[in-house]
């Protein structure tokens, strides 16, 4: 079931996520339910928050659903170790037509559980590197735009507020 995505300024996107404690059908399905929504938005990750569901859950895939064994989810997931520098454009689900370029650890070292419960480590470079820490960020609470320099959040949050006004936000 493809789910309805929050926007900005929902106050749910600046909220840490609950840690999830039960692996169970309603998570399973969570997470089926997400990947479905991030391919039919053509993202590349999606975290609970930005469907209104306050958990610790995320989901990724770099293949746009091509490639189902670069799925991964991502339950109770913490960056352990990061290293380098980044300097790339990213763009949000929960804002939809802003991209920026911001500043992420060019690796890292996540640890996270999957859907069972299971814990697991995985490493990222480049953009899985900063899908972790994009996804990850939104279970802290912690939007892409406070990633962004003033000046271009400054922007950013001036265009939002003028596509609300005009209805098309």
């Amino acid at each position: 079931m493809i789910l309805k995505i929050v926007k900005y300024p929902e106050p749910v996107l600046e909220r840490p996520g609950e840690p999830v404690t039960e692996f169970n059908d309603e998570l399973r399905n969570l997470i089926a339910d997400m990947f479905e929504t991030t391919y039919a938005s053509q993202g590349i990750g999606l975290a609970a928050p930005q469907v209104g569901v306050s958990k610790r859950v995320t989901v990724i895939d770099l293949s746009m659903g091509k490639d189902p064994a670069q799925k991964l989810a991502l339950v109770n997931p913490e960056i352990i170790v990061s290293e380098g520098r980044q300097y790339e454009e990213e763009g949000c689900l929960s804002f939809p037509d802003i991209r920026e370029k911001v500043v992420r650890a060019a690796k890292v070292r996540i640890r996270a559980q999957d859907e069972n419960g299971k814990w697991f480590e995985m490493d990222g470079e480049e953009l899985l590197a900063r899908a972790f820490q994009h996804e990850i960020d939104h279970l802290d609470g912690v939007l892409f735009i406070f990633r962004m320099s003033a000046l271009k959040r400054s922007l950013s949050l001036r265009r939002v507020r003028k596509m609300q006004s005009e209805g098309s936000w």
